[in-house]
């Protein structure tokens, strides 16, 4: 149910625009442009103030506003670039054409946010299991075995110790320098996680 229209006390009416309203700053801006939204609504004959009018031609009269349900592709382009860009709906916009700012908010905040919360974690979730997956890998070339009865990885010192008593130290010190590379990433992803949950 849509709120009924007021003026306010200096004759500025507020609330839902009327069919006749919209062709007016349509048919105003279709002929003159837009060129100052303060200015606009006296000389196109509106009650509305300047904001009021350049909210409703950017967000619903502009002929190249695409309107009707967003796409799976547009979907996931909005959750991927917010996980970039935050909700920098603007840069967000630019990357769809047609589709304004405050619909895409609107849609991420009813529809995408926790989908998108869900997908950050499966990404994280997966990026470990590859990356468990790659030192298991490695520690079978070395002829080491990972215990399956723990998540944890080869210490930096177990490694080391392995690197000293082998022959063959450039295998070793390819796990080390891999055991490493693991526990920054491991770090990263933790900074991430504590990101997605906030």
């Amino acid at each position: 149910m849509v709120r009924a229209p007021c003026i306010d006390k200096n004759g500025i009416k507020k609330g839902a625009w009327s069919e006749e309203e919209d062709n007016k700053l349509r048919d105003y801006i279709e002929r003159y442009g837009h060129w100052n939204w303060r200015e606009l609504p006296k000389y196109a004959g509106l009650a509305r103030c300047g904001k009021s009018c350049r909210l409703r031609w950017m967000n619903y009269l502009r002929p190249s506003v695409k309107r009707g349900n967003f796409s799976k592709e547009e979907e996931d382009i909005i959750i991927k670039l917010h996980q970039k860009m935050g909700n920098r709906w603007s840069a967000i916009a630019a990357q769809l054409p047609g589709r304004s700012d405050n619909e895409i908010k609107n849609h991420w905040h009813t529809h995408l946010k926790k989908r998108g919360a869900i997908q950050s974690h499966e990404v994280v979730h997966e990026l470990k299991e590859e990356q468990k997956i790659n030192i298991e890998r490695i520690i079978n070339f070395s002829g080491l075995h990972l215990s399956t009865s723990s998540d944890n990885i080869v210490s930096n010192e177990s490694s080391q110790r392995i690197s000293d008593d082998s022959s063959s130290g450039t295998k070793h010190r390819l796990l080390f320098d891999l055991n490493q590379e693991y526990v920054e990433s491991w770090d990263e992803d933790s900074s991430l996680k504590k990101e997605l949950i906030q």
